[in-house]
């Protein structure tokens, strides 16, 4: 059974920085390209990057220069370093797996798998 477990979302003020963990099982990260989405209250999903498996990373608009994934296959793990965060950056926080070729065009519904996802929120 695959599943995917994202952790440390939070609260944080405008400025600051987290990190966020997508740990999986029941398949190996390395043989898929791995992407974060985010989902705010009355929103859209929205893509916020991803990572090829030769670890080649595309981001939106919103979070380039911003936010970083990085992949740690040894551990079966996906990690978004989020900088410099805004109020705008509150959202539900998801990974997901494919093998779409397309994967950079951000597509949800190109991904096979999902977690549940981590709440991140940034206010004063």
């Amino acid at each position: 059974q695959v599943q995917f477990v994202e952790s440390g979302g939070g609260w944080v003020q405008p400025g600051g920085s987290l990190r966020l963990s997508c740990v999986a099982s029941g398949l190996p990260v390395s043989n898929y390209h791995m992407g974060w989405f985010r989902q705010a209250p009355g929103k859209e999903r929205e893509f916020v990057g991803a990572t090829s498996r030769s670890r080649a990373s595309v981001y939106s608009d919103s979070v380039k220069d911003r936010f970083t994934i990085s992949r740690e296959n040894t551990k079966n793990t996906i990690y978004l370093q989020m900088n410099s965060l805004k109020p705008e950056d509150t959202a539900v926080y998801s990974c997901a797996a494919t093998t779409s070729v397309a994967f950079r065009s951000g597509e949800p519904s190109l991904y096979y798998y999902w977690g549940q996802g981590t709440q991140v929120s940034v206010s004063s």
